[in-house]
């Protein structure tokens, strides 16, 4: 995939529909001049729901396609005949989408499962025709109930991949190279920093019969999680990983050193990630000897199993991919079905999509056959018998469902 083509945060406007109107009708027909009510209920508007999809690998899809609207539902009419409901919008995202409120950064909800489908924001309910309101006291009420309004809300979607070990180190530290090695991946490979641009995805296959997934990010440098380099943006990738595999050259002054400014940006940028289990790979070691490695041990970091390996001499890379299938497969540390999420702050925002800014659109309008006139639907005066505290949401919020035809 072309390197401009990765995009994995994008902030968009959604909009559900609103419910239609009550219907006020006062039914008239030949020798029966005081039928009563009969006015039908409004229908619902249209739901907007977020849909997982293990064929998409990017957001691109939404970065041309900022405004998500669901319909409106239609009134209600005589006869008690209910309005249509609106239709629903389903956007479609990769698995490991999280999203966000854009205004206030909080975290809404996020989709990890192919299929899965959550609906992010719920259509008006249609408003009660006169007939609900009729009593003995009272035969012909004319009014009816309004529809309920739609919700807007402008959403950051922000792509975390789903792997089950991910790459950490400094720029050509040997993580491309080890990628294209062990799976068929084929990331960018030069000698000069930042070569990978953007993350890349593995598939390792293990003895024949097993597999699991590996995510290459660019490198990390000192200072990232203050927005040095690339590994700020791009850090966010390796959150759902099950293990972190770090890699760190043979020919570094200290590796200890450079293992620790590592640990640092990582639970600078993220606590929980200092609590992922971690291995220790000591890379380009084509030209060591056993002596020189053994020396070397002494002066390695505490608390983490580390291997030598050589990517290109292809040295150590089953002893590797050994300890990373244990690892892997250790019940303590098998990926969370709910990961902890956190609420957006100004260090994890992208400023150029914060700054995308959604022109207001002026209200729909429709006739008002009393008048002949074409007036605002939120304009319209309705009747004081209309009860508004009697008609909250109890379940406006986002809510898991099955199948936004079930919903």
């Amino acid at each position: 995939m072309a390197e401009s083509n990765f995009i994995d945060y994008v902030k968009i406007l959604c909009r559900s529909g609103k419910g239609g109107a009550g219907s006020a009708h006062l039914h008239r027909a030949k020798y029966v001049p005081k039928g009563g009510p009969d006015g039908g209920d409004g229908g619902r508007g249209g739901h907007v729901f977020l849909k997982g999809n293990h064929n998409l690998w990017t957001l691109i899809h939404l970065k041309f396609t900022r405004h998500i609207f669901a319909t409106d539902g239609q009134a209600g009419s005589e006869n008690q005949s209910t309005g249509r409901d609106g239709e629903d919008r389903t956007i479609e995202v990769p698995c490991g989408t999280a999203v966000y409120d854009a205004e206030t950064g909080k975290f809404l909800c996020d989709v990890t499962e192919h299929g899965q489908v959550v609906r992010l924001l719920r259509g008006g309910r249609g408003g009660w025709g006169n007939t609900h309101f009729k009593s003995a006291t009272r035969q012909t009420p004319r009014f009816a109930q309004p529809g309920e309004k739609g919700v807007e809300k402008a959403v950051i979607l922000e792509l975390k991949l789903l792997a089950d070990v991910g790459l950490v180190g400094f720029p050509n530290a040997g993580k491309s190279t080890l990628l294209s090695v062990i799976s068929a991946a084929k990331p960018k490979i030069a000698n000069y920093p930042f070569t990978t641009l953007e993350p890349n995805l593995g598939i390792v296959d293990y003895r024949g019969q097993q597999s699991f997934v590996m995510a290459d990010i660019p490198g990390i440098i000192e200072g990232a999680s203050e927005g040095r380099g690339l590994g700020l943006r791009f850090l966010r990738h390796i959150e759902r990983n099950a293990v972190l595999l770090f890699m760190i050259p043979a020919d570094s002054d200290n590796i200890a050193h450079e293992y620790e400014v590592l640990c640092h940006e990582l639970e600078t940028f993220n606590p929980d990630l200092v609590d992922k289990p971690r291995v220790l790979a000591i890379t380009k070691c084509d030209m060591l000897d056993d002596e020189l490695m053994d020396q070397m041990r002494a002066e390695l970091p505490q608390g983490v199993e580390a291997l030598f390996i050589s990517s290109v001499a292809q040295r150590g890379l089953t002893e590797l991919k050994d300890l990373l299938w244990r690892t892997i497969n250790d019940e303590r540390n098998r990926i969370p079905e709910s990961v902890t999420q956190r609420d957006l702050d100004e260090r994890h925002r992208e400023k150029a999509e914060d700054d995308f800014i959604f022109e207001a659109e002026p209200d729909e309008q429709y006739d008002d056959n009393s008048t002949g006139k074409m007036v605002s639907k939120d304009s319209k005066e309705w009747n004081d018998e209309y009860w508004a505290e009697d008609y909250i949401d109890p379940d406006a919020d986002w809510q898991v469902v099955s199948d936004p035809d079930d919903a």
